[in-house]
């Protein structure tokens, strides 16, 4: 389990991104190899725009793949802006929106999907994730 910055501060010590990410892994009954990187703006925007073929700096972006002999791999891209940004628009602490994301990475990672617009936060994975934040933000 690894926890970086681009160019930003940590919003979260690296070992509360940690214990977030293995705590959501116990729950999942999951093992992965995760790497968390918080990023600015202009990076964010960089990935999304890349791999995800988006024009705006976006929240959270996860990358999963299989590697031979290692199992679950995986990459979780977070910018923090956005996520002051969110916490201000949904009235939530600017900390427990970045735990959230976190969350709804590690999440992505082990495979769950939301649907997007207005049905993304009665989906499974959203109900799911806002138990571990609860639990864990």
């Amino acid at each position: 389990m690894q926890v970086g910055a681009d160019r930003v501060r940590l919003p979260l010590s690296g070992p509360r991104v940690r214990s977030i990410v293995e705590a959501v892994l116990r729950g999942e009954r999951r093992a992965a190899a995760v790497a968390v990187t918080f990023v600015g703006p202009t990076a964010m925007r960089r990935l999304h725009r890349k791999w995800k073929g988006g024009d705006r700096a976006t929240d959270v972006l996860a990358f999963a793949w299989q590697s031979p002999g290692a199992g679950l791999t995986g990459d979780i891209y977070v910018c923090a802006a956005v996520a002051r940004r969110q916490a201000v628009e949904f009235g939530v602490p600017w900390r427990q929106e970045v735990a959230r994301l976190v969350i709804h990475g590690t999440l992505h990672l082990l495979g769950y999907d939301h649907a997007d617009g207005a049905g993304r936060s009665r989906s499974a994975m959203w109900r799911r994730q806002e138990r571990y934040v609860k639990a864990l933000a």
